[in-house]
């Protein structure tokens, strides 16, 4: 039976005509699906459904979506990215992973030469009284320039340069940061996403060894706004807060201390 599937022109060049035509012909399309960016149920036979076309570097995975979620694209990931999503498909990777991951070589390098750790909060912000799904990243030390010696601390700086602006009030919304993004794909946050230097494919800034969970509250709020808050601060300044309002509280003092940065971002593939 036909299904009511949109498969973008991307997606289409990647699979072929002929399985694109198979898909849209019913053949290898489920009928029923769980959405890859709101994980609720889907039904590609009574609804319009997004063909998601996740591409890593040696392997790719079809994943589907509501159209009202997502449109049909093609998701650039990495091979260990595509691997946590399989795995989550699958249901092998059930145990929820903690919110800290090593950061791609393109993110800034700690003093020392020794390889920086981001922590990556998940939290929802109240701002002119609506919740915003938010990401809080802090590193466990000093973020210096790739190739200095200097133990002077420049995370925030860095972020500036690349667009991020500094918060003096909490109660307004960041500014988007053009080329930035946040990777939610089924159901889980992989990466924060940069844009490439010359014009091409995004790539990680941050990018998690597991795919990590969020709460549905986040979820969706993030998949109804279509857009993620990203704040940062240098280490030692937010710490790991066990609930919202705490963490509120420390972004609120963050700001008034003049060391912490915000951007808005899309999500990318959700």
């Amino acid at each position: 039976m036909p299904r009511m599937l949109d498969v973008s022109d991307d997606v289409r060049a990647e699979i072929g005509d002929e399985e694109a035509d198979r898909l849209l012909a019913g053949g290898d399309a489920p009928g029923s699906y769980d959405c890859t960016s709101c994980r609720t149920p889907g039904d590609s036979e009574q609804e319009r459904t997004s063909t998601v076309l996740f591409v890593g570097e040696e392997t790719a995975v079809l994943a589907f979506a509501h159209a009202t979620c997502i449109p049909s694209q093609v998701v650039p990931v990495s091979e260990e990215q595509l691997k946590g999503a399989v795995r989550s498909i699958t249901g092998e990777d059930a145990t929820p992973q903690p919110p800290v991951a090593e950061p791609a070589p393109s993110a800034p390098a700690r003093a020392n030469d020794r390889q920086a750790t981001l922590g990556i909060t998940c939290g929802l912000v109240l701002i002119e009284g609506e919740l915003h799904p938010a990401l809080v990243v802090e590193p466990n030390g000093p973020i210096v320039r790739p190739g200095s010696t200097s133990q002077l601390d420049e995370f925030l700086q860095l972020l500036e340069e690349q667009g991020f602006a500094r918060v003096t009030d909490m109660n307004r919304l960041p500014v988007p940061n053009p080329g930035w993004s946040a990777l939610l794909a089924m159901g889980k946050l992989h990466a924060v996403l940069q844009p490439a230097p010359a014009g091409g494919s995004p790539s990680a800034w941050w990018q998690a060894h597991q795919p990590l969970a969020v709460s549905d509250g986040w979820r969706t709020a993030a998949t109804r706004a279509k857009t993620v808050l990203m704040y940062a601060a240098p280490s030692g300044t937010i710490g790991h807060q066990p609930r919202e309002d705490l963490m509120r509280q420390a972004l609120e003092q963050a700001a008034a201390q003049g060391v912490l940065v915000a951007a808005a971002m899309p999500l990318a593939g959700t």
